[in-house]
């Protein structure tokens, strides 16, 4: 795996520069983390090898007072609209995974022009109470684990949560880590539902909604909700997969996006 080039992107209004990791060639494509925040790994290898791969930190993971700034979702979207015109990116093909994944969506209600294809890998913010989606963040680790991971002795998972053996770079790791769950979890905790099934139906990208049909976080049957609500979506599950299926059937979820962005 090729290290991707961190930029520092300056925003306005008093925030902190985004880091966004870049590689590739190709169309753009941007990429939003799932909650335990950014990171760059093989799925996104396999992205940048046919696009030009832009992953940005959601704000608030590396500085907190940015979320001083952000009262909301309309916030953060009018936050990425900024970010977006910032790299010169007009219209783009939009991948969310998990928090990522509700953020996607809600970009592409909010500024539909801009998003050419939008994939939604597990994604937050819609709600059933006959399918509650689990807590990920005040839970214990053991079932913290449980909620994300079919298989959490597969090599591929135990690879992406090993920690490193240098204590200073273990020690940043984990607070990255910790400040990303707690910036992630201004925009939807307890309960990860701010009315996005009500701006699903402004959606005009060609849309693809990939699930992990063990996800135990975020119930199967949200697949079915998400593509209910956007005109022509189709869903794409995926087996021996809890809520990261990118990483536990990463050759199946990287093909299937790479031929739907095709």
């Amino acid at each position: 795996m090729i290290a991707a080039e961190s930029r520092s992107i300056p925003l306005p209004s008093g925030f902190a520069a985004n880091t966004t990791l870049v590689r590739g060639e190709g169309s753009p494509l941007v990429y939003l983390h799932g909650p335990f925040g950014q990171e760059w790994n093989g799925f996104l290898d396999e992205l940048a090898s046919r696009h030009r791969v832009y992953a940005p930190a959601h704000p608030g993971a590396e500085e907190p007072d940015d979320l001083h700034h952000l009262d909301g979702i309309f916030d953060l979207m009018l936050y990425y609209d900024d970010l977006f015109d910032t790299l010169g990116l007009e219209r783009v093909d939009l991948v969310g995974h998990s928090f990522g994944g509700m953020v996607a969506a809600e970009l592409a209600a909010t500024f539909p022009q801009r998003v050419r294809k939008l994939v939604l890998i597990d994604a937050l913010g819609l709600w059933r109470d006959d399918a509650p989606v689990g807590d990920h963040v005040m839970t214990t680790p053991e079932k913290q684990l449980a909620l994300l991971y079919n298989d959490a002795t597969k090599p591929e998972v135990a690879a992406r949560l090993a920690l490193p053996e240098d204590v200073k770079e273990r020690n940043k790791l984990i607070i990255h880590r910790f400040s990303a769950v707690a910036s992630t979890s201004h925009f939807m905790w307890p309960i990860p539902e701010r009315g996005l099934a009500k701006r699903l139906r402004r959606v005009k990208a060609d849309t693809l909604v990939i699930w992990g049909r063990q996800d135990a976080l975020v119930p199967a049957v949200y697949a079915d909700e998400f593509a209910a609500r956007i005109a022509g979506a189709r869903v794409r599950l995926v087996d021996g997969a809890g809520h990261v299926p990118q990483v536990e059937q990463q050759d199946e979820v990287s093909r299937a996006v790479l031929e739907f962005l095709a």
